[in-house]
């Protein structure tokens, strides 16, 4: 049976490694590119139950069991440093990933998050909306318009039906995620965003800063939810050169600091 984690490319001479978390509806697919553009990191990717090699597989839409089943499977992993990036859904799984390796002692040396609101600041009041209770043409209709996931795959009914199930409890663990309090991090975790996202605002992205002790830095780029993709080489070249900077090593880094810009690649 396929395991958690999938790597696309062995780098034996990374100080460390990157432990990326795809967003609702997403696979280790989605960060195969950057997988293979990396040099000074080497790539592993959670693989969700229910899709790709693991289709059969019983779904999963709790955030905790996920993020317990991928601590264990980087049980071996951890003889080098490991960060974590998630985008979107993955943001709040790699987050609670943080939490239980660094409850074990291990903790990452960073934490990256894209395209998402803090795990404190998720929605969850009678005004917001739900979407995974949808029928399928509704639920359809708004996955096109967030972007992300592909309208060809979802017009083709044989595609439709193997999709909508995996991408629908995606949803529902997203949406039915209840922050549970505890200490913060004491680590730097750095925030990416899209300018244009019509999901998760700037101001949303800002309050990751509430759940370090550590450095916070966010940088924000040109584009929607899916901003990642047209800036993949951009958010790569962010990630290694913060990596770089952490020393390789277990973070022992400074209590908070927020610098301030604009500019798609440097701190804000």
């Amino acid at each position: 049976m396929p395991g958690w984690l999938r790597c696309f490319q062995a780098r034996p001479a990374a100080a460390t490694r990157l432990i990326c978390f795809p967003h609702a509806g997403g696979s280790a697919a989605f960060y195969r590119p950057l997988a293979m553009a990396a040099t000074e990191v080497e790539v592993h990717i959670a693989e969700y139950p229910g899709r790709a090699d693991r289709l059969f597989e019983p779904l999963v839409d709790d955030a905790g069991r996920i993020a317990r089943a991928v601590t264990e499977a980087l049980g071996p992993l951890l003889d080098r440093p490991v960060a974590l990036f998630g985008h979107s859904m993955g943001a709040t799984i790699a987050h609670e990933t943080a939490r239980l390796l660094t409850a074990r002692g291990v903790p990452p040396t960073h934490l990256f998050v894209s395209a998402s609101r803090a795990s404190h600041d998720r929605p969850g009041g009678p005004a917001d909306e739900v979407l995974h209770d949808k029928d399928d043409d509704a639920f359809v209709a708004e996955l096109v318009r967030l972007g992300g996931t592909d309208a060809r795959a979802l017009a083709d009914p044989q595609l439709r039906e193997l999709v909508l199930p995996y991408v629908r409890s995606d949803f529902r663990l997203i949406e039915t995620y209840r922050h549970e309090p505890g200490p913060r991090l004491d680590l730097p975790i750095t925030a990416f965003s899209g300018n244009a996202d019509p999901i998760v605002t700037i101001a949303q992205a800002e309050r990751w800063a509430e759940l370090t002790t550590g450095e916070f830095t966010l940088r924000v780029f040109p584009g929607d939810h899916f901003y990642v993709v047209p800036h993949r080489d951009a958010v790569l070249a962010a990630i290694q050169e913060a990596v770089a900077s952490d020393g390789g090593g277990r973070h022992a880094g400074p209590k908070a600091r927020r610098a301030t810009d604009d500019a798609p690649s440097v701190s804000r």
